[in-house]
C-alpha cells in the first residue's frame, strides 16, 4: 500500500506541475523563479505536515492533516483544473489523456496504389488461445453462453491481424485438443468461421485425444462427414501432438491417423518437431534422425512444421529437411519459434530489436515455408480475475507465449490490448504479400535478391537493425509495380485530437495501410481505419480527403 501511495501521489505532483507551466504561457516557457519557489513551498508544506511522527493527541493528527488538505485544495482550483471540475474529476481517462488533451492537427500527403492485400493470407500462421486461461481469467464455465461469447470475441479480434487463430487445451505428453471453431460442424456459427476469407487454415477437434469415449468417437466421425464435403474443407487439418519425442508417442499419431484416414482419405495432419523419436535406430546423428521423420510418419502427417531453433543460423540445412518431403503426396514443410531461437536470431521476446520481431515472417518467405505455427498468444500465468495483474509463465523467455494482453488489465474495455509485436508480426505478414506481388511480376529469385540488396534479411543473424531499408524495400517494391498499376491518388489524411480513443493512430513502419489498400510512404507512420487499440495511442477521430 505504501508503494502505491508513492507511486500514485508522485505522479500527481508531476502532473501538477506540467499543467502550473501550461497555464498561461506556451509549453517549452519555464516557470518564473518566484513561482518556482511557489510552487516548491506548498509542495514542500504539504510533505512535512504528512511526515510519520509521534502526535500528543489525534486533534493534533486532524489538525495537520486538514491543513495539508486545504492546501492541496488551493491548487486543485487553479484554472488549470478546469475541465477535471467539470467533470467532477471523474471519466475513463488516463494520465496521457488529461496532459495531452490537446487536439492535433497532422496533415500527410500519400500515394494511394491499386494494390490491394489478398483477404486471405498468403501463408497460413495459425496462432493458440489457451481456452483454459480464459476460463480461468474470467470465471466462465466451458460451454455456457459467456464461454462461446469470449471464445468468439477472441477470434475474431485476431482474425485482424492475417492470423488464422485455433482454440487449445493441453493434455498429457504432450498431446494437444486444438480446434479452430467452438461449434459443432452442424451448427450455423461453424460455416461463418471456416468460409470466412480471413481465415487461411482451420484445426478440426479430434476430442479423443484428452477423452477416448463412444460419445467422443462418434462426435468426431459426424464432424468430418460434414466438413469434409464443404468447399472450406482444403484449409483443414488435425493438431494432435506437439513435439512428440520418443517412439510410442510417434506410434499414436500413426493410430490416430489411421482411425481419421478411415473417416476421410485426404485429411491433413500437423505435427511439430525438433528432433527424431528417441530409443529408434532412424540415424546414427542425432539431426539426421531429426531430417528422417518424414519417413516415420509418411503417411500418417502431411504438414512437417519444424522449429527454427534446429537449424541455428545455417539457413544451408533447409534443403536437407525439404529433400526429405513429398510435395506430390501433399506434403508441406511449415515452422514455428518458440522459447527459441534465442537472439540474435528472429523471434517474438521481449527485449528483441524491432526488426528482429518483423523478421520472423522475413526468415520464413526466404527459407520457403509454407506455413507458420506459434504455440500461444495468452499464455499467461493463471489469474482469476479479469483485470488481475499479468505475469509471464515461469521458465519462459519474459513474452514467450504472450501476444496480446486482457483489456479489463488497463482500463473497462473488454477488448484485447495488442502487443506492438503482435503489431510487427502483422506488418511481417504484410511485407510476405509485397514480396509475393513482386516476385510474381520478376520471379522469386528477384524478390531474394530485393531482400538482399536491400539489406533487409540477409539470414538469421544478419538483417536490419532500424526500419530504414524496409522504407527502401517497400519503395522499390512501389516503384518497379506502379507502371501496372492505373490507379494513383492523392490523399490527404487528417488526424483530430490523437490522443483519445477511436479509431487508432498505429506508429509502425514504412507502409501505410488504409482499408487493405497499398500506400507508399516515406515516413515511419502506419495509420489504419479499422479499430485498433494501443496502449500509448487511440486517436478520437480522423478524415480521409481526397485532393484533385
Amino acid at each position: 500500500m505504501a508503494f502505491l501511495f508513492d507511486f500514485y501521489s508522485n505522479v500527481h505532483f508531476c502532473w501538477v506541475i506540467v499543467v502550473f507551466n501550461s497555464a498561461g504561457r506556451s509549453k517549452g516557457e519555464p516557470l518564473t523563479k518566484s513561482e518556482r519557489y511557489q510552487l516548491y513551498r506548498e509542495l514542500r508544506g504539504c510533505l512535512d505536515i504528512t511526515e510519520p511522527r509521534d502526535y500528543s493527541s489525534s486533534d493534533e493528527m486532524v489538525q495537520r492533516l486538514a491543513s495539508a488538505s486545504t492546501t492541496l485544495r488551493r491548487m486543485l482550483v487553479l484554472p488549470s483544473f478546469q475541465d477535471c471540475q467539470e467533470n467532477n474529476g471523474l471519466g475513463d481517462m488516463m494520465d496521457e489523456d488529461v496532459m495531452n488533451n490537446v487536439a492535433v492537427r497532422l496533415k500527410l500527403s500519400l500515394t494511394v496504389w491499386d494494390f490491394t492485400l489478398p483477404l486471405t493470407p498468403s501463408l497460413p500462421a495459425v496462432f493458440g488461445i489457451s481456452e483454459t486461461v480464459i476460463e480461468d481469467r474470467f470465471c466462465l464455465e466451458h460451454g455456457t453462453k459467456g464461454w462461446y461469447d469470449a471464445l468468439d470475441n477472441h477470434f475474431r479480434w485476431l482474425l485482424q491481424y492475417r492470423i488464422s487463430p485455433f482454440f487449445c487445451r493441453w493434455g498429457d505428453s504432450m498431446r494437444i485438443l486444438a480446434y479452430t471453431c467452438p461449434w459443432p460442424a452442424d451448427h450455423p456459427k461453424a460455416n461463418e468461421y471456416y468460409s470466412d476469407p480471413r481465415l487461411a487454415a482451420y484445426a478440426v477437434p479430434y476430442a479423443p485425444i484428452l477423452s477416448c469415449t463412444d460419445a467422443t468417437k462418434n462426435s468426431l466421425r459426424r464432424e468430418v462427414e460434414i466438413l469434409k464435403s464443404e468447399p472450406h474443407w482444403s484449409k483443414s487439418y488435425f493438431y494432435l501432438w506437439d513435439e512428440p519425442l520418443n517412439v510410442e508417442q510417434y506410434d499414436m499419431i500413426c493410430r490416430i491417423s489411421n482411425e481419421l484416414r478411415s473417416y476421410a482419405t485426404d485429411v491433413r495432419i500437423l505435427t511439430t518437431y525438433y528432433c527424431g523419436p528417441s530409443g529408434s535406430e532412424l540415424a546414427p546423428s542425432t539431426f539426421e534422425a531429426f531430417v528422417k521423420v518424414p519417413n516415420v510418419l509418411r503417411p500418417h502427417t502431411q504438414i512437417f512444421c519444424t522449429s527454427e531453433w534446429v537449424l541455428g543460423t545455417r539457413e544451408d540445412l533447409v534443403k536437407d529437411i525439404v529433400s526429405e518431403l513429398r510435395p506430390d503426396l501433399g506434403e508441406e514443410w511449415w515452422t514455428y519459434v518458440c522459447m527459441g531461437p534465442s537472439d540474435p536470431q528472429p523471434n517474438w521476446h521481449l527485449g528483441m530489436r524491432g526488426t528482429q520481431h518483423r523478421a520472423v515472417m522475413w526468415r520464413v518467405w526466404k527459407e520457403g515455408g509454407k506455413g507458420f505455427l506459434y504455440w500461444g498468444t495468452n499464455c499467461y500465468e493463471k489469474a482469476m480475475t479479469p483485470s488481475a495483474e499479468i505475469c509471464f509463465r515461469r521458465g519462459l523467455p519474459p513474452g514467450d507465449g504472450v501476444l496480446f494482453y486482457p483489456g479489463e488489465v488497463f482500463s473497462s474495455s473488454h477488448e484485447p490490448v495488442a502487443s506492438i509485436r503482435l503489431e510487427r508480426i502483422l506488418s511481417g505478414m504484410q511485407d510476405i504479400e509485397y514480396l509475393k506481388l513482386y516476385s510474381s511480376r520478376y520471379g522469386r529469385e528477384e524478390g531474394l535478391a530485393l531482400l538482399e540488396k536491400t539489406g533487409v534479411y540477409l539470414g538469421p543473424d544478419r538483417y536490419a537493425p532500424d526500419h530504414g531499408p524496409i522504407d527502401l524495400m517497400r519503395g522499390e517494391v512501389y516503384r518497379t509495380c506502379r507502371k501496372r498499376c492505373c490507379l494513383q491518388r492523392k490523399w490527404a489524411f487528417i488526424v483530430v485530437n490523437p490522443w483519445r480513443s477511436g479509431v487508432s493512430l498505429r506508429i509502425s513502419d514504412s507502409l501505410i495501410s488504409l482499408n487493405n489498400h497499398a500506400v507508399a510512404g516515406s515516413r515511419s507512420l502506419e495509420f489504419s481505419l479499422h479499430r485498433r487499440f494501443d496502449c500509448s495511442c487511440q486517436p478520437e477521430s480522423a478524415a480521409l480527403v481526397q485532393q484533385n
